[in-house]
């Protein structure tokens, strides 16, 4: 049974700046806590069925996933699927206008595939809402700043 989250922030940047932020993969080192690096395998812009090879630390170990962007909808939707032996973890971030303003939306979705893994669902759940909305926090304030 797959574990979900998701949460929605505001964001004072436009919409552009943050689907382009979000959509150059080497940059999310920079505001996804785990992530070590995200690179696409292959050259050329990003597009549906690109391969990508995702690196993250936790719990004191690297390890890595393989993935691939299942949707892109320029200056709205990257969807990504992320998968190893134990777990399949779909990553869906979304880009809305609002009044004055940018809303991000972070869809996280964990699917345990071994007997360990679907073990530890409950310590993953506890951990995957705070783990998400640091990210979309960390993603507002790289947005908010002139740093980008």
């Amino acid at each position: 049974m797959p574990i979900r989250y998701q949460h929605t922030e505001i964001v004072h940047a436009t919409p552009e700046l943050a689907f382009a932020t979000i959509n150059d993969l080497p940059l999310t080192s920079q505001w996804l806590p785990p992530c070590v690096s995200l690179e696409k395998v292959g050259a050329g812009p990003n597009a549906a069925g690109d391969k990508l090879q995702y690196v993250y630390k936790q719990g004191g170990r690297t390890a890595e996933m393989a993935g691939e962007i299942v949707t892109l909808d320029p200056g709205q939707r990257l969807h990504c699927l992320y998968y190893d032996r134990a777990f399949d973890v779909s990553v869906d971030l979304r880009v809305e206008v609002a009044k004055e303003a940018t809303l991000t939306t972070h869809i996280i979705e964990i699917t345990p595939k071994t007997f360990f893994a679907r073990l530890m669902s409950p310590l993953i759940r506890m951990g995957l809402g705070k783990q998400t909305r640091d990210a979309a926090a960390n993603l507002k304030k790289l947005l908010e700043s002139k740093d980008i």
